[in-house]
């Protein structure tokens, strides 16, 4: 299974028997798989395979699906709810004779729920079975066509992604091979501070100073997070070329790709490299924003 988005729509419709048939779904983003199934009276039964049907081709995605049946067979004979229709033929006439209203006509009467019913026609068991069969088909083939549908802005996502981790990749190097990182342009920025601070101070103790100043060299290379940076590179790229669903594995790399530009910004010592972590920082941000559609 290639990457898949979990945005996606489809639409599958046939013609059966005596009805034709028509299922729409619709599938955006979520944390987990929200399957929620809109069908006609009488069809409920239909709920518990379709979700079945769903689950298996779907981790995560909230996914609306929307059955429509219309009947082509020969039609149903109305049933008049006659006593229905004298209370209100009745009522009508007294809103006429006491309030002056309009009134009521024929065609009036008998758009009003519950006047007319069109019962559905009973079908035998095995009938019954055969049309339930063919309207999970349908919804297998248009749960099909969603998946491909998905698939293909996946693909596209997969790009945009790829992308992004190009240019973190990209940032990091430019890090790495920045100039203010060579240790004798860091030793000669450290031995200015101290000699201004000497001048400064001369009760300084100068032996404890230059211990103080290796510290803070230490603790401002980052050596470390260009390391785990370069890391998180290839795990993003193993993760976008995994055949199964990796959405929330990578919004972890992400949270890992922005704690890494983070520190990296709160722990350099050069302007250069600081204007680095805030690219990182943004790119991140893009990238991120871009995992919270993949499955």
């Amino acid at each position: 299974m290639a990457l898949q988005s979990m945005t996606g729509f489809a639409r599958a419709d046939a013609d059966m028997s005596a009805s034709s048939a028509a299922w729409e779904l619709r599938s955006v983003n979520g944390k987990g798989l929200d399957v929620r199934l809109r069908l006609p009276p009488g069809y409920e039964r239909l709920e518990a395979p379709a979700r079945q049907i769903v689950q298996k081709r779907f981790s995560r995605g909230n996914i609306n699906a929307t059955l429509t049946v219309a009947r082509t067979g020969a039609a149903v004979q109305p049933v008049v709810n006659e006593e229905f229709l004298r209370d209100i033929a009745d009522l009508s006439k007294r809103l006429e004779i006491q309030f002056g209203c309009a009134p009521a006509t024929a065609d009036g009467l008998l758009s009003l729920k519950g006047v007319l019913d069109f019962p559905e026609k009973a079908e035998e068991p095995e009938a019954q079975q055969a049309a339930d069969a063919a309207l999970l088909a349908l919804f297998e083939a248009a749960v099909g066509s969603l998946a491909d549908a998905r698939s293909s802005e996946g693909a596209a996502l997969r790009q945009i992604l790829l992308g992004h981790v190009d240019t973190i990749e990209s940032l990091t190097l430019k890090a790495e091979a920045d100039p203010s990182r060579e240790p004798a342009r860091i030793r000669d920025r450290i031995a200015q501070q101290v000699r201004l601070l000497m001048d400064a101070a001369v009760s300084l103790d100068e032996q404890r100073l230059y211990t103080e100043a290796a510290f803070l060299a230490t603790k401002a290379d980052i050596r470390e997070e260009i390391d785990r940076l370069k890391a998180h590179v290839a795990s993003a790229r193993s993760l976008l070329s995994a055949d199964v669903a990796v959405g929330r594995k990578l919004d972890f790399l992400a949270q890992e790709f922005n704690r890494e530009s983070n520190t990296l910004c709160s722990k350099s010592n050069a302007t250069a490299v600081t204007v680095i972590g805030l690219e990182l920082k943004a790119v991140v941000d893009q990238f991120r924003e871009q995992i919270q559609n993949v499955e």
